[in-house]
């Protein structure tokens, strides 16, 4: 019984080992089949690098308004997206009028009542004067008149002061913006009561043109000038390096340098003023600045995600004219922005890998997209 169980596994594995031996003996390869890797490559290029110096600095917006009620009263309305940009003189909040309404009124009637007043003590003075020029009246009489006349006529200018002072507080009532800006978070609710002590309703800051402000050592301002008095360079030309290692793409300008030292850093603050008209700069952010000066000088200069970093150095993967991945050793010299500036080790219109790099190997033939700079 066990024999006859055993005959028929030992046949099939006898059929298995046939059908293998059929075969031509070499096995599928994967990686043979598989097309070429894709990558992204960009050509080395050239550009003029001047002589940089980097500060981390602050962004401040030229005008910064804190908005306040100037009166008391309950908050009735907000007319403003929280965020959104306003312009100088647009309605941000309304304050209760009702009250501010009323003394307005009565001081207009306390004007007219004061008007009508001064109107009949000159009468009285102009009668007065003509009953005393015929010798009809005594001279008491028109000083009398005359009294009474000076009285309604100061009565009246504090009247209309009166109004004047109602007036202006009723305007109050309506905060509006000073200055055109992006404006903030609200920090009061419509329906709470609100007054010179309440605190800052909301903020308004400028968006176009903006500071950047940032210290710079003694050392570091001593260097510059007498880098300017050897070479006669021109002015210094300031740019903005975001976040993200990109540079800002318009320059700025430095327009302010203070006149005083930090004595704790030994620093002065310098600020240069960008162009923001998309808003771009926010006040308050964190940046780096690149102050240029000095001549240009053509240098070779690649992405920096293109650049690894091994044991032995930097390096970067290069494509040769039959699509296969070489390895290439640079010494690099400095970064700007989103590109490394190359001392040696590569030569103009190379092609550099800048994506898929983790994908190939050395030797290996792969299918190249050239991407554009700045693409």
């Amino acid at each position: 019984m066990r024999r006859a169980l055993v005959l028929p596994v030992v046949s099939a594995l006898g059929a298995m080992l046939l059908v293998a031996g059929c075969g031509d003996g070499k096995q599928a390869d994967p990686a043979a089949s598989a097309p070429p890797p894709a990558v992204t490559v960009i050509r080395v290029s050239t550009a003029e690098i001047r002589p940089a110096t980097t500060f981390t600095g602050r962004i401040e917006g030229k005008e910064k308004v804190e908005l306040r009620a100037r009166v008391e009263g309950f908050l009735e309305k907000r007319l403003f997206t929280e965020g959104a940009n306003v312009k100088s003189g647009e309605l941000l909040f309304g304050i209760e009028k009702g009250l501010y309404q009323a003394a307005v009124d009565q001081a207009k009637a306390a004007l007219l009542t004061a008007e009508s007043t001064l109107k009949l003590a000159d009468l009285d003075v102009e009668r007065q004067t003509q009953l005393f020029q015929r010798n009809v009246s005594a001279q008491a009489t028109l000083d009398q008149a005359t009294a009474r006349q000076g009285e309604a006529r100061g009565n009246m200018l504090a009247q209309r002061a009166t109004l004047e002072k109602a007036e202006l507080q009723l305007s109050y009532t309506d905060v509006t913006s000073p200055i055109d800006g992006r404006i903030g978070r609200a920090s009061i609710s419509v329906g709470n009561f609100v007054g010179p002590s309440s605190g800052v309703l909301a903020t308004i800051v400028s968006q176009d043109p903006i500071y950047a402000n940032f210290p710079v050592t003694q050392r570091e301002m001593l260097a510059v000038r007498k880098e300017q008095a050897a070479n006669n360079t021109g002015p210094f030309v300031v740019y903005i390096q975001l976040a993200d290692g990109s540079r800002y793409p318009s320059p700025g300008k430095i327009d302010f340098v203070d006149n005083t030292v930090n004595q704790g850093t030994d620093t002065v603050v310098v600020r240069a003023i960008f162009p923001n008209p998309n808003g771009v700069l926010v006040d308050g952010q964190l940046v780096t600045v690149v102050v240029e000066t000095g001549k240009g000088e053509s240098a070779l200069v690649v992405p920096q995600q293109a650049l690894q970093v091994d044991q032995a150095g930097p390096f970067v993967l290069i494509l040769d004219k039959d699509n296969k991945i070489q390895v290439r050793r640079v010494d690099v010299d400095s970064v700007r922005g989103a590109d490394a500036v190359i001392r040696k080790g590569l030569e103009a219109d190379e092609l550099v890998v800048t994506e898929g790099i983790q994908r190939v190997r050395p030797g290996q033939v792969v299918t190249p997209t050239e991407a554009k700079r700045g693409a």
